[in-house]
């Protein structure tokens, strides 16, 4: 869920806006910026919390955290070839990552980390940063379109399967084949993403008329919304909600469209003996006599929700939230701000703006940081807290040259849990006890 900020404010070095990410539970927010970048919690609506903030690396363009550890990528046009990865609260670089070409995007859950090439996408194992895989018979993939599952317990990764029309290649991030492709658009695809749990998987295409959900891993068609039909858009981001029952879409146009995952039954109640209802009858029953595509158009739901912004033609992003126990709608915007909205999960309508946040004025404190790496609340999907690890560290290098690195720091050994890990201290993910800074190398491609 990262986008390139376009046309960022002019005022002053930091000001420049450069990319912005929500982590893989929308529970915080990620910003890059000519200065570097800067990382804040979402859990108040009225305030906005700076859990850090690094200048080292200038002019970045891609940072990604990994949910709300201390574990965050970054890549810099200073040297857009090159990854890397931090632990910003031990203030120390775990590894660094060389590749071919310029990265265009960085994808990572609890098992994998993908590095996205124009030509060629790389899979890591997170948890010792070897490379597992080099998929290289990608079409070109100028945007870095590509999409995890941030359910480590499936990995799956879509990816565009042609440069033509929009088709999508399933793969298996464990097992390190292909599934399935999928038929998603005649026209080509300009975003993908997964729900939580890696079972359904949406797309749009880049008329930005139609978005439609697909079943994983069989790739079979779920639910086909409209956007609009008036004009073709660029959609910039596609989103699930936590829950799986909405997904949230934004584009270059003022609205922000949020749709709802039911499927209505066939059997409907009588309409009432009037002359709308009577209408209403003839015209479903007409649209089996149609062509496809307009029956099709017919068929298709609309949004149950949608957010307002103030301008059009501005890069963003948006996520679907509970904060303070509420759903809301989240837009980060290249603006410099981020938009709150409350959001109705029952009769939807339009969201209410309730609160707008500067993105390059807030402040950060210890207090911030520390709160930022507990546990979340009972209704976050981060909320459930790991099993600890008991078994003894490993002696094996954990970046080893086989992985891409020519030598690397010990990590322990460690349990995967079944759920969300609690990232605290020492106890973090992966639990580095040695970092002494970078250790450059090139990708072995297999």
């Amino acid at each position: 869920m990262e986008a390139e900020a376009a046309d960022g404010p002019p005022s002053g070095l930091e000001a420049a806006l450069s990319c912005f990410s929500f982590n893989q539970d929308c529970t915080s927010l990620a910003i890059g910026t000519k200065a570097g970048y800067k990382l804040f919690s979402l859990s108040s609506v009225e305030q906005l919390d700076q859990v850090h903030g690094s200048t080292e690396i200038p002019d970045v363009y891609i940072v990604e955290r990994l949910f709300s550890s201390s574990l965050v990528v970054v890549v810099s046009h200073t040297k857009p070839r090159q990854m890397n990865v931090y632990h910003f609260k031990k203030g120390t670089e775990i590894c660094n990552y060389s590749y071919s070409s310029n990265i265009l995007s960085i994808r990572l859950n609890r098992q994998r980390l993908l590095v996205c090439l124009e030509e060629a996408i790389y899979i890591h194992n997170i948890k010792d940063m070897k490379l597992l895989k080099t998929i290289l018979d990608i079409p070109a993939n100028p945007t870095g379109l590509c999409a995890l599952s941030i359910n480590h317990s499936n990995s799956y990764v879509a990816y565009p399967g042609s440069l033509t029309t929009g088709e999508i290649v399933l793969y298996d991030g464990h097992s390190l084949k292909t599934v399935c492709t999928i038929a998603a658009h005649e026209g080509t695809l300009a975003a993908i993403t997964f729900n939580a749990s890696g079972s359904k998987l949406a797309s749009a295409s880049e008329k930005g008329t139609v978005i439609r959900v697909f079943s994983v891993p069989d790739g079979q068609k779920l639910y086909e919304f409209r956007r609009g039909m008036k004009r073709y858009v660029t959609i910039s981001s596609l989103v699930f909600s936590m829950d799986s029952q909405f997904l949230c879409a934004s584009s270059n146009t003022e609205t922000v469209h949020i749709f709802k995952l039911e499927h209505l039954t066939n059997s409907r109640p009588e309409e009432p003996s009037t002359w709308t209802g009577y209408m209403g009858k003839m015209f479903m029953a007409a649209s089996n006599y149609l062509p496809t595509q307009v029956s099709d158009m017919m068929n298709q739901d609309r949004a149950f929700a949608t957010g307002r912004l103030n301008f059009s033609g501005q890069r963003n992003i948006c996520a679907l939230s509970t904060i303070q126990k509420l759903p809301r709608l989240l837009v980060a915007s290249s603006d410099g701000h981020l938009y709150i909205y409350n959001l109705d999960p029952q009769d939807g309508g339009e969201c209410v703006l309730i609160k707008t946040h500067s993105l390059l004025s807030s402040g950060t404190t210890e207090e911030n940081k520390e709160n930022d790496l507990r546990p979340s609340l009972p209704q976050s999907y981060a909320a459930t807290v790991a099993r600890p690890s008991t078994s003894s560290a490993s002696t094996v290098p954990g970046y080893s040259e086989d992985g891409g690195a020519l030598r690397g720091e010990v990590i322990p050994e460690h349990e995967f849990a079944t759920g969300p890990v609690c990232l605290d201290d020492e106890n973090e993910f992966p639990p580095i006890i040695l970092c002494r800074g970078s250790q450059k190398g090139k990708t072995k491609q297999s």
